[in-house]
């Protein structure tokens, strides 16, 4: 089904601002042939009764809450068979043993095409809409995956992965040169942007340097060029654990931030994942060039050594999305990206150390709530990218997921509760899948529905 040129009637639920829910009930949004909203009618507005009377308006039965699809700020596409497993080393030696083995096999294009289709369409029922890619470093494989974007209707910005130095990088899974890693990107920003199924521009190419340890000076260079030359995303890694925090500034003498600075990497739209370890400095540097931090709560707790510091990147008004990480992170849920962003809140709040006094145990003032999370994965996400998506809103993108609350396989119980606030916590605390009854994106429905 294409809603374009039509209505839905129902309550939405958004987060234009952090710590702020607004409730839309028995609110009519109307979408254009382009999927953008066009207007947004409460009932007490002007012209309310006479276009909810129209016949082509799609109601929504009670019970049903309708929230933005959720904005993955930072996936390894081709990590989705290992998620869950392999999470029992530092992320120098879990890369080196289990993730560029698993990597380099998608140079198959047999091999990586069930697996491509397979995390699209599981991400879109999980009501991903909106998903920012790692691909491999081949290029055929990677213009795979934005095909399957594509066909599939997902939102997504695909990259490259560019790793060239030979000293950090296994001979079996490299870029041959950092001029074979530029062209190789050029030719995939190529591929989307001429693809004649995406006219819309609804999967867009991004520049992919891996991290710095597996870059060569050259490429990041060219790359640095490459993202002024074509005006592209950038997105990359950024001080994600002590290794790689302490492997850029013993190469460089100063901080990741600077180092990709340097190197015209940061721009308005640059996602850097991690960034656990930004100095107050650094956050100063993103926020003069509006680039954006992927928050990736789950797999810090395994593999950076820290924690965020969320709070403190939110009051200095940096750019913040969440991010799944697939696979270091181990659930493809944004759900869970939520849930586990206020857990580990409260846990640099509080401390951990109980052989501590409870006044020197935490960072103070650290903790956020479910509404910021929420505002993140979806809002946030989508000024992370400078994109119309994540609001309710005229002129934004109709991205949107239907939350059936009354489905008996699903995993939400409201016991009678109908009080807004209450449903939205029950919502992201409790949903599942088998809660997700419809995925739009741009307007059209998507095939993962219930």
């Amino acid at each position: 089904m294409i809603l374009r040129g039509r209505a839905i009637l129902g309550t939405f639920l958004h987060a234009p601002q952090q710590g702020t829910l607004e409730v839309l009930a028995d609110t009519l949004i109307e979408i254009d042939a382009t999927g953008t909203i066009t207007a947004v009618l409460q009932p007490t507005d002007a012209g309310y009764a006479e276009a909810t009377d129209r016949t082509d308006v799609l109601r929504l039965p009670r019970g049903r809450y309708v929230l933005p699809g959720f904005v993955d700020l930072h996936i390894h596409a081709p990590q989705y068979p290992q998620l869950g497993q392999a999470l029992d080393e530092p992320l120098e030696v879990w890369l080196q043993k289990y993730t560029f083995p698993l990597e380099a096999r998608y140079a198959d294009l047999d091999f990586a095409r069930p697996r491509y289709t397979a995390l699209v369409e599981d991400l879109l029922a999980n009501g991903t809409t909106t998903a920012l890619y790692f691909a491999t470093q081949h290029t055929e494989a990677t213009n795979l995956l934005a095909d399957i974007c594509i066909d599939k209707g997902q939102r997504a910005l695909v990259g490259k992965v560019v790793m060239d130095d030979p000293a950090a990088c296994p001979d079996f899974y490299r870029d041959a040169s950092p001029e074979a890693a530029v062209a190789g990107t050029r030719a995939v920003i190529d591929h989307i942007r001429t693809h004649p199924a995406n006219t819309d521009a609804r999967v867009l190419p991004v520049i992919t340097p891996r991290f710095i340890p597996s870059c060569t000076d050259e490429a990041l260079t060219a790359l640095g060029q490459l993202a002024a030359e074509c005006d592209c995303h950038v997105q990359t890694h950024c001080s994600e654990s002590d290794w790689a925090h302490g492997h850029v500034l013993n190469r460089y003498g100063h901080t990741d931030a600077q180092a990709l600075d340097s190197f015209g990497l940061l721009t308005r739209k640059s996602v850097l994942a991690h960034s656990n370890f930004l100095t107050d400095a650094d956050m100063d540097r993103l926020v003069v060039r509006q680039s954006a931090v992927a928050h990736c709560a789950l797999s810090n707790i395994y593999f950076a050594n820290a924690v965020f510091p969320l709070r403190r990147a939110l009051e200095k008004h940096l750019h913040v999305g969440l991010g799944t990480d697939i696979s270091g992170g181990p659930s493809a849920s944004m759900f869970e990206a939520c849930r586990t962003t206020v857990q580990v809140s409260r846990l640099l709040q509080d401390g951990v150390d109980p052989t501590l006094p409870a006044a020197n145990r935490g960072t103070p003032g650290s903790a956020i709530d479910l509404k910021t999370a929420f505002h993140l994965a979806t809002a946030g996400g989508g000024i992370a990218l400078d994109l119309p998506i994540g609001l309710f809103a005229p002129g934004y993108r109709f991205d949107a997921l239907v939350i059936d609350t009354t489905a008996a396989s699903g995993s939400i119980r409201l016991f009678g509760e109908t009080q807004p606030g209450a449903v939205f916590e029950k919502i992201l605390y409790g949903a599942s899948r088998a809660n997700i009854e419809q995925v739009w994106v741009d307007g059209r429905l998507t095939g993962q529905t219930h």
